[in-house]
Formats: C-alpha cells, structure tokens, sequence
C-alpha cells in the first residue's frame, strides 16, 4: 500500500513544484481524518495542490472564496421555498464534498467561520430541522492570509483548535521557481490521473494505526503538550508570563496521530523523537493562545514551542 502513497505524490509533482510539507501536510490531514490550516500568500500553489489531490483519489473537490459579505447558508446550504408544490426544500452548499477549500478564511467574520464547526467536527450539517451526515473522506483546507493583511479576521479559538495542522507556507527555492516558469511558459504540466480509490484510503488509514508508538513516545508526547499550559514544571519558568492558554486535549489527540502518518510517510513502522520533533509546531502554533507581554515583546507561538522542544527531555 505505501506504493500508492507514492503514486499520489507523483501525480501531484506533475503540476506541483516543491511544496513537499504542504503535499505531506494534505496527505497527513487524509490518513488522519484531520483538517489543515495554510498561511501563505497568494501564488503558492495552494488551490492547485488540493485539486491535484482529489484527482489522484477521485474525490469530490469544491472551492469556496471567503469574503466580508459571505453567508453561513453560503458554505452549509438553505432551505428554499418552491411555490409549485407549496413546500420548502432544501439546498445544499459546497461543504458536501470530499475535499473542501475554504480560500482566505480569514476574510469573513466570526459567524461565516463558525458555520464550519459542526461540521468539522461532527461530519454532519443542520439545515433548518434536518441534519445530513457528510461523505467520508471529508477534509476541509483553508488558506489563511497572514496576520498583517489588511481587511482580515482572526479565527476564533474554537475554530483554530479544529484543524489538526497550521502550516506556514514559504516561497518555492531558485531552482524550484525557475522550474515553475519554464513549466508555464512551455505549458509542460502533465495530466493528473486518478492512482488511488477511496477503498485505498481505508486501506491505507487502517496501515497507518498499526504504526508502532513505545509507551515512552506517548509520554513524550503529552509532556510537550502539558508544558505548554504548565512550562514552570517543566523548568521553563521565564514562559510563563507569555502564555495565557496553553494547548487543548485535541492536541495530544492530532500529535498522536499526526506522528504515526507522517512516520508511514517517511516508510517506517515506528513512531521516533525525530518524529514528534518535526510535527510539533505545526500541531501546536495555531493552538498557544499567547499573552499581551509575548506580543509586545515580538515572542512568536513557534518561538516558544522551541524552547519546550529544548527542555523536555527526550524519550
């Protein structure tokens, strides 16, 4: 099955160039059931990656442009009355799909961003009385602008605690920009064929949980997390200050799972320190809620989770 996995890749880099924690990331947030939060700024491929990957899977794939005037019944659905039979019936919106992008969800307000909470979360949408349960796979991607941006919302924190990883998109390397371009210069992309089915994905979710975690690595795990609600036990007493909310269970819940499907990624077993090391600010920076004195003092989320990673001891 980990073949697979690497036709999926493959098909990707037909269009994709670089991008390698973005792929993984989407891939992660498949095998896990999670759903991923991107920082970035325009141009970076995001769109066409999700896309890409829902061609290589045969899943459905529908975008949504999140803007200040933007409607809950825009993303969920709405009940519609039809005066030829005299009775109401229901639309539903873009969020019944496999693959969901939710592009600048950082645009609309709080009451648009909170319509995909349920969502998210329960695999299921209220509309009017009746609730529909959502089509397995199901992953929402959204694209978030970065904080400077003018015109922009924060995400509420219940929102942000739903995404499993908040991944923060750079720009491409020289080589890898200039591939880009003589790429869309010649129109030498390839066509994405379909190389996976949803029954492979199960398939591969059900590989995934048999990776091996050691009862040391589990620990591990919780450690990173509880230091960071508590960093004075843990011999980190000059964090405290900086930190007003440290991360919730779901934490633990994704760095658990995030690490068994990126270890499978990389074609191992087991679960390594290597491995929680790698995915830890990308579970954790969206979920530290941080104090006024770290803003004034221009202490970022992954600044501290460096020096947890530093200080706790390693299994």
């Amino acid at each position: 099955m980990r073949k697979i996995v690497e036709n999926i890749k493959s098909e990707i880099k037909k269009i994709v160039v670089g991008q390698e924690k973005m792929i993984d990331g989407l891939l992660i947030g498949l095998l896990c059931d999670g759903h991923i939060l991107l920082e970035g700024v325009p141009g970076l491929a995001k769109t066409t990656t999700v896309n890409a990957l829902s061609k290589t899977l045969g899943l459905e794939f529908k975008r949504v442009q999140f803007t200040p005037d933007l409607l809950p019944s825009d993303i969920v659905g709405t009940e519609i009355y039809d005066p030829a039979k005299n009775e109401f019936k229901i639309k539903k919106g873009p969020v019944f799909t496999n693959l969901l992008l939710a592009d600048e969800i950082n645009r609309a307000p709080a009451k648009v961003q909170s319509a995909l909470l349920e969502v998210m979360q329960e695999r299921q949408v209220t509309i009017g009385d009746k609730t529909f349960f959502i089509d397995t796979p199901f992953l929402v991607m959204a694209t978030q602008n970065p904080v400077e941006s003018e015109g922009a919302y924060n995400l509420p924190e219940a929102q942000l605690d739903r995404f499993m990883l908040k991944l923060v998109v750079g720009y491409n390397t020289k080589e890898e920009e200039l591939e880009i371009a003589r790429r869309v210069a010649n129109n030498a992309f390839g066509e994405i064929e379909k190389v996976a089915s949803k029954e492979d994905l199960e398939e591969l979710k059900k590989e995934v949980k048999e990776v091996h975690m050691d009862k040391e690595i589990e620990e591990y795990i919780v450690d990173i997390v509880f230091a960071t609600r508590k960093p004075q036990n843990y011999e980190m007493e000059e964090l405290k200050n900086f930190i007003d909310f440290g991360a919730s269970p779901r934490a633990t819940i994704d760095m658990y799972k995030a690490s068994r499907a990126l270890a499978y990624l990389r074609g191992k077993d087991y679960v390594s320190p290597l491995d929680i090391a790698y995915i830890a600010k990308d579970v954790l920076r969206h979920r530290i809620i941080l104090s006024y004195e770290a803003e004034a003092e221009d202490i970022t989320s992954d600044f501290i989770i460096e020096k947890i990673l530093e200080k706790v001891p390693i299994p």
